[in-house]
């Protein structure tokens, strides 16, 4: 990668799982309008599920969830007994039995509820929805507390995807960031999910983490793949210690700079496609076989709240405290603090307490900047077209690329713009062209690159 380019584009902007982003919502959305939209969503509608459960037993120190450490089990029950509520709250809130084509829990480590909450909660959301018979259940695993009991409690449940944490299998950086966890323990857990038939297993691993270089990376990725994942991220390490204040235990100075955290990206990716895996998007692969990878030659990739998904559903429930849903009108975010969100589901009322509603100008330019983070181009004409906005005019953004052409990071071919192989690890940067939020807020985002 050219030290100037990077020097030149790699800034702060938004990881774009949303448009508008997070910090843009407002507490002007609340209940009452959460109520409106739920009512609004047709009967004959397809919905995911998110559900967010805020636990862990150590704090990683690189970590940006919404997460607490725990050591008792009683606040877990009671926030389990909570989610339970809010299923049925949210369902109620529902005209008819809706579909769910897929149920996502993230954390935290969801497999801190105990096998009871975790059966009884997806018994729930089989009572109170309409479970696809084929629809995809997925959950984010801490491999470090997996067990036959874990086991058999996804099994129960359901389950039928998994992402596992890793980061790195080197000892050095795990012990800087307060994450120890072997080769051994992250294949036992794999083997284990495997022997319950989970078909689909992904490995989440980091770059740009303390003490780790290039050769460093690219040991853990050949390790990953010895796993045989079906999926694998790369996620480049956010150092947000403003928001996080956990990550000012990080020794800063071990960090790599920007131009070390592309060469190990790039390295890995390389790797990657040796081996045979599907570059998607801005940090995952997969197996060309997978459906993430088959949905990208089809044009069906989609981007939300969970990174890159094959989820199609219009309409995103987002369960438990911080969880952000997303809806025809707009999205919706739960109260954070973790003990308000539970006293409010006793009390029968929802937890949303922000978000945003859409606009015609935010539906044009959140297809323009997924299909860019999902395809690496986009026909701002189609885009247009779709919407029934052909009086709308991009010019200023289209100038605004024009010395990113110049760089080669982008074509610009009239109204379709396509990001060049050297401009792949700034596409959050050319996404942000058609952001107009971006200037009027005051949030600090990662590092682009």
């Amino acid at each position: 990668m050219d030290p100037l380019l990077l020097q030149r584009y790699a800034g702060s902007v938004p990881r774009y799982t949303s448009y508008p982003t997070a910090p843009h919502f407002h507490d002007g959305v609340g209940e009452a309008t959460y109520r409106e939209w739920l009512v609004a969503v047709p009967s004959d509608s397809k919905v995911s599920l998110y559900l967010h459960v805020p636990f862990c037993r150590q704090m990683c120190w690189y970590c940006g969830c919404h997460t607490k450490v725990v050591r008792r089990d009683e606040p877990v029950r009671d926030y389990a007994a909570a989610l339970r509520k809010e299923v049925a709250l949210v369902a109620g809130a529902m005209r008819g039995s809706v579909m769910v084509t897929s149920v996502h829990w993230g954390g935290g480590t969801p497999t801190l509820l105990t096998p009871r909450d975790f059966v009884s909660i997806m018994e729930e959301i089989r009572r109170c929805f309409d479970l696809a018979e084929m629809a995809e259940v997925a959950v984010e695993i801490d491999p470090r507390t997996m067990d036959e009991e874990t086991a058999v409690m996804l099994g129960a449940g359901g389950v039928n995807r998994a992402s596992l944490g890793v980061q790195d299998f080197n000892r050095s950086v795990q012990e800087a960031i307060n994450r120890v966890q072997s080769f051994e323990t992250t294949k036992s857990a794999v083997d284990q999910l495997r022997r319950i038939g989970v078909k689909g297993v992904n490995l989440d691993l980091m770059y740009g983490l303390p003490h780790q270089d290039v050769a460093c990376f690219l040991d853990t990725v050949e390790k990953a793949v010895q796993l045989q994942p079906d999926r694998l991220a790369l996620f480049g390490y956010a150092h947000v210690p403003w928001m996080k204040k956990h990550q000012r235990l990080i020794d800063e100075a071990a960090l790599p700079d920007p131009l070390l955290r592309a060469h190990q990206f790039g390295a890995a990716a390389d790797r990657l496609g040796e081996l045979g895996f599907t570059r998607i998007g801005l940090d995952h692969f997969a197996r060309p076989e997978d459906s993430l990878a088959v949905a990208l030659r089809c044009g069906a990739l989609r981007r939300n709240f969970q990174g890159y998904t094959t989820d199609g559903a219009e309409t995103l429930i987002g369960l438990g405290a911080s969880a952000i849903g997303s809806l025809r009108e707009g999205y919706v975010q739960n109260d954070v603090p973790i003990g308000r969100y539970v006293e409010t589901m006793k009390t029968g009322r929802l937890g949303t307490v922000r978000g945003i509603r859409l606009g015609t100008d935010d539906y044009l330019r959140r297809a323009v900047i997924e299909r860019l983070m999902c395809d690496g181009e986009v026909d701002l004409g189609a885009v247009r077209y779709d919407f029934g906005l052909l009086g709308a005019d991009f010019a200023e953004e289209l100038e605004a690329l024009k010395p990113m052409e110049a760089d080669g990071l982008v074509r610009l071919e009239g109204e379709r713009v396509r990001v060049t192989r050297d401009g792949s690890p700034f596409v959050r940067v050319v996404a942000a062209t058609f952001d107009r939020y971006l200037a009027q807020g005051s949030a600090r985002h990662s590092q682009a690159v």
